[in-house]
């Protein structure tokens, strides 16, 4: 080594901000973790995703609107045409209730919910109404993930808590 590259010190390292102590709030899907103060626009985030979400399945109806009077200009009969409305009609409460469900339980790893996502697709209306009236009270979402996170902190608070006294310097309990 020379005696420039000895006299040179390292460059500093990046700066890295401290990690915080405790549990930290799992993110929600738009809302990121501003439901946990409900700060940084929370308020109007829900109602842009609750407009959004309505918007988004009025849509949706006028598109399968339009699809079942291609099955009637199609001359299918009415066979296919009531098939289809009734399949249509019950993916989307299907849809629904699990996806309203889904806001208030994390599914079971070996539930039934992967072998629901093509009719989840299919009824995407439900799940789009259902978000709508969850984002009307709160964050979908919101109400699991708070008492997740609460849960975290209390147990955090309880292990960090001090004990009284050293353990070590104690006596030994008595035989009987």
């Amino acid at each position: 080594m020379s005696d420039d590259q000895r006299d040179q010190t390292p460059a500093e390292p990046a700066a890295q901000a401290p990690l915080p102590a405790g549990p930290q709030p799992e993110p929600i899907p738009f809302f990121g973790t501003t439901w946990v103060e409900h700060d940084g626009g929370y308020a109007l985030r829900r109602v842009g995703l609750a407009i959004g979400s309505l918007a988004t399945a009025v849509a949706a109806a006028l598109l399968l609107r339009f699809a079942y009077e291609g099955l009637e200009i199609g001359n299918v009969g009415p066979f296919l045409s009531i098939s289809v409305v009734v399949l249509f009609a019950i993916a989307s409460s299907i849809a629904f209730t699990k996806t309203w469900a889904a806001f208030s339980r994390r599914p079971a790893p070996s539930s039934d919910e992967a072998a629901l996502k093509g009719l989840k697709a299919i009824g995407f209306i439900g799940s789009l109404i259902a978000y709508f009236l969850r984002c009307l009270g709160e964050a979908p979402g919101e109400k699991l993930r708070r008492a997740e996170y609460e849960r975290a902190q209390a147990e955090y608070a309880r292990r960090r808590s001090t004990r009284t006294g050293n353990p070590a310097a104690r006596r030994p309990k008595r035989k009987k």
